[in-house]
């Protein structure tokens, strides 16, 4: 059976009450539509379809090539955006999926079981219904006293009876492709919106004596679709649980997973353990046997075995086996720490490679450099990079000591086992073995400090 789907992101969300799109509103790192992209994909579909409106570019711009788009260029209701889809589907044979592209939380597990229930019932129309706590707003799943679908109706149109059932619509349907187009074909727009409703096309096929059919997922929350603030917090704690439950059945301890963020693609070794107010986002990789520290945010970056960062930020970094940070140190962009090196707290490491067994004391700046193995930077360590206009190179050899309170002056070279005095301020290429004093001269004035207003002794 070819599989199709049809994802409806037209809408612009106007109680969300932002600039923003709604289908690009973020959850768990990424927008809402993306998500349901994503579930759609683990169906396997023959062909993707889109249908976009309002934001279209950048509604575009988030999917990519993953998908094909149509553009509903006015909202004049459900129906009115599939049909959009009509030209690139009609003379298809197969099924498909239509879903709205503000429900991150369907899964394609669920899609696929809804898909299997349609196969095997041998149905044109199926209904992915749920059982709601609270059902009002959502449209009523009306079935015949042998428990058939016989039609859906929407909030504003139903009566007493009818609004008194649990069981609602969430959206998302599975039609046979030829039949979904001729039945939206004899939609109208009878109802209290006035607009072309998807679910009329339930009740043309029932009329025509086709078969349909509703599948109830498992879990009502998959159901939610996103339209406020309120929603959208919502969604973010269901899938924060979602994406937590799934690291610690994986072997990931999480101290305190109501207060731990992991965005969707993150990925976490084994035996990993990650304490309170952690956040890892974007295309994180966590090694295996780590200690993630409380308050550390690791943004893009990877980490191997054996690493501990502790109250840290690290960004689009890579930092290597057994290697430590922190506290309160800060890796920004394009660092890269191999085996075994040290970065203490109160340091900053941007766009530099530190070799095995570099050790970087706390307050050192270390910039735009190529450290070599067993480096020593001594507190308070400055690479002075940046000449208020350029960036500039500074190449450190192995087994180099940079002794406390130094200024490093870039462009500049310190050759293998040099060793830079404290608090020498180093402008030319050090050669290999070299020991460089770089201070100014020492002068005491005998007793000229006398009398003076010193801090110990002034009011």
């Amino acid at each position: 059976m070819n599989r199709y789907a049809i994802i409806l992101a037209a809408g612009k969300g106007t109680r969300m009450q932002s600039n923003l799109y709604k289908v690009l509103h973020h959850v768990a790192g990424k927008p809402m539509v993306v998500h349901v992209l994503e579930a759609v994909e683990g169906l396997k579909p023959e062909k993707i379809i889109t249908v976009v409106g309002h934001g279209a570019d950048e509604v575009k711009s988030a999917l990519g090539s993953q998908t094909e788009f149509v553009l509903q260029a006015e909202q004049l209701g459900t129906g009115h955006a599939v049909i959009q889809a009509e030209p690139l589907l009609k003379n298809l044979e197969g099924h498909t999926l239509v879903t709205y592209g503000d429900t991150p939380l369907l899964t394609a597990e669920t899609l696929d079981q809804a898909f299997q229930y349609h196969q095997a019932n041998q149905m044109m129309a199926t209904v992915l219904t749920a059982i709601a706590p609270n059902p009002f707003g959502y449209g009523r799943i009306i079935r015949d006293e042998q428990k058939n679908v016989l039609k859906i109706v929407e909030q504003k149109d139903a009566n007493a009876d009818e609004a008194a059932i649990t069981e609602i619509n969430t959206g998302t349907y599975i039609f046979d492709n030829r039949l979904l187009f001729e039945a939206l074909s004899q939609v109208d727009t009878n109802n209290a919106q006035g607009e072309f409703y998807v679910t009329d096309v339930i009740g043309i096929m029932k009329a025509a004596g086709e078969n349909v059919g509703a599948y109830i997922m498992p879990d009502f929350n998959e159901s939610l679709g996103v339209n406020d603030r309120v929603q959208l917090a919502f969604a973010e704690k269901v899938m924060r649980q979602r994406i937590n439950e799934k690291h610690m059945r994986n072997g990931v301890t999480l101290i305190d997973p109501a207060t731990t963020y992991i965005e969707s693609d993150v990925k976490i070794g084994r035996d990993t353990i990650i304490e309170a107010a952690v956040r890892l986002k974007g295309q994180t990789v966590i090694g295996s046997d780590n200690l993630i520290t409380s308050g550390t945010e690791i943004i893009d970056s990877k980490t191997e075995a054996g690493v501990v960062i502790r109250q840290s930020v690290i960004e689009e970094s890579l930092i290597g086996r057994g290697s430590d940070v922190g506290p309160f140190a800060h890796l920004r962009p394009k660092s890269e720490l191999l085996e075994h090196v040290h970065v203490g707290n109160f340091s900053e490491i941007k766009n530099s490679t530190l070799g095995n067994g570099t050790k970087v004391g706390h307050l050192t700046y270390v910039g735009d450099a190529t450290v070599g193995e067993s480096v020593n930077f001594g507190a308070g360590t400055i690479l002075v990079n940046y000449d208020g206009k350029n960036k500039f190179h500074t190449e450190i050899a192995d087994y180099a000591f940079i002794g406390s309170n130094s200024n490093l002056v870039s462009p500049l070279k310190i050759g293998q086992n040099a060793l830079i005095a404290a608090g020498s301020t180093v402008t030319e290429d050090v050669m290999a073995d070299d020991l460089v004093i770089g201070r100014a001269k020492q002068v005491n004035k005998v007793g000229r400090a006398k009398g003076k207003p010193h801090y110990k002794n002034a009011e």
